[in-house]
């Protein structure tokens, strides 16, 4: 029977990673909604918004990228606070030139600093979008696009398929565009209500399998009552790039141009036993009467990233009760109301909200002040240490258990117990043979 559950629980963990669940995080979504606002001769003028409604997972530089393909044969005539990566064959129009002919347009964010012509309400920020729980406000990105050879009504309308995302890199699967109610505007004074002629939803969710093959992040552990340090995972991140990899001291990172981050976003890690970009290290640091001090340390090895609006997740049962947090933001998440074992923590802005490439600048670090409950709190069998970490939301490798440093009376007895374990069977043997 046991050999069948394991194949069984395998299976089911594994539909329930391909589904995108996060247990931590189970409504985050990103959800792009198209509104159209106007009829045009040939088509119509649609404001194009993107909510990123993860509470941890925000959209880094380089950005997002959003395709889908036309149900018709649609083209895009012009586009404010975003492009279309790729022109396509206009050749047959003649006059007016459109902005994209593409039957699967690619469209992107435009840069801060565009012409103020070509910019609309909450564009041109490279396609960086915050977390939802970060900065509600900065956690929305819009477009206006004007669509042409399409319907001028919502009965000869069509609505766009195969909607894609990249944010930046691959992991977001999106669902068919659904029709809903139309969208209602509040005017700026706030006196009256206007609404879209026609709106409909795409939501896309995130799963960590479909971004990467390997982790991206490692926790290492230690304490005050142990000098030993348990290290991250050997190849957590897996160790197919350690041929790539440079020594802190290699010369190559003085040449011009190294650092530099590349179109495919290929990384030039730091070489470590671990070969992932960024390690957090928990260490507990002291222990008070009726608190407990803990020191977070997050730390880059990656010498071509810096890591902006960055996140860290943790999830530990003490987290009910944090009492402070030193040069950290933190914001308490509680997607199941009745329990308050997790919370995010970031970056003060202007002050350390930038993880620094890999080097003497790379790394970012923190204190806890953490009260205790006598009813749970305890330094033995590893409960001070985190049960699971994020860093911009991936989930970290932790080390083994049987690893986590441990109370040198708990570490002596265990050894007086192996000791005995030893010593038995010995003196059994000697007893059958001269007994």
């Amino acid at each position: 029977m046991i050999r069948i559950a394991v194949p069984i629980v395998s299976l089911l963990l594994l539909f329930t990673c391909a589904a995108a669940y996060d247990p931590l995080d189970p409504t985050g979504n990103i959800t792009i909604k198209w509104d159209i606002v106007s009829w045009t001769a040939d088509g119509y003028t649609a404001v194009v918004t993107l909510n990123n409604f993860q509470l941890y997972r925000h959209i880094m530089n380089p950005g997002w990228t959003m395709g889908w393909t036309w149900a018709k044969k649609e083209v895009i005539w012009a586009m404010n606070g975003a492009q279309a990566t790729e022109q396509g064959d206009c050749s047959k129009f003649k006059g007016n030139i459109p902005h994209s002919c593409k039957k699967t347009p690619t469209v992107v964010d435009l840069l801060p600093g565009v012409p103020y012509n070509q910019q609309f309400t909450n564009c041109c920020k490279g396609g960086v979008v915050a977390a939802w729980g970060q900065d509600p406000s900065a956690a929305v990105s819009q477009f206006q696009i004007s669509v042409g050879q399409a319907g001028t009504s919502n009965k000869t309308v069509k609505v766009p398929k195969n909607f894609t995302l990249l944010g930046p890199g691959p992991g977001y699967t999106c669902g068919p565009a659904k029709v809903v109610p139309s969208t209602k505007f509040l005017t700026p004074d706030l006196r009256r209500k206007t609404q879209a002629l026609m709106t409909w939803n795409v939501t896309c969710t995130y799963s960590q399998f479909l971004a990467r093959k390997h982790p991206s992040c490692c926790v290492s552990l230690s304490s005050f009552y142990n000098d030993t340090i348990t290290p991250c995972p050997s190849c957590a991140c897996g160790c197919e790039n350690k041929h790539t990899c440079v020594n802190n001291d290699a010369k190559i990172l003085s040449m011009a141009g190294i650092h530099k981050p590349r179109k495919d976003n290929t990384s030039l890690l730091q070489c470590t036993h671990h070969m992932c970009p960024v390690r957090v290290h928990w260490h507990v640091k002291t222990n008070y009467k009726e608190y407990w001090r803990v020191k977070v340390s997050v730390t880059n090895f990656n010498y071509r990233m810096n890591y902006t609006l960055w996140t860290l997740v943790v999830q530990h049962p003490n987290l009910n009760n944090v009492t402070q947090v030193f040069s950290f933001d933190y914001k308490p998440l509680v997607p199941y109301e009745s329990i308050n074992d997790t919370g995010m923590f970031y970056g003060m802005k202007f002050f350390n909200d930038v993880l620094m490439e890999a080097g003497p600048l790379g790394n970012v670090q923190s204190e806890l002040l953490l009260q205790k409950d006598a009813n749970t709190f305890s330094l033995r069998q590893g409960w001070a240490f985190p049960r699971k970490v994020y860093f911009n939301g991936d989930e970290c490798i932790l080390p083994s258990p049987d690893s986590y440093p441990f109370l040198p009376n708990s570490g002596r007895k265990s050894d007086f117990l192996g000791l005995w374990s030893t010593l038995i069977p010995g003196l059994l043997l000697v007893l059958l043979c001269f007994g």
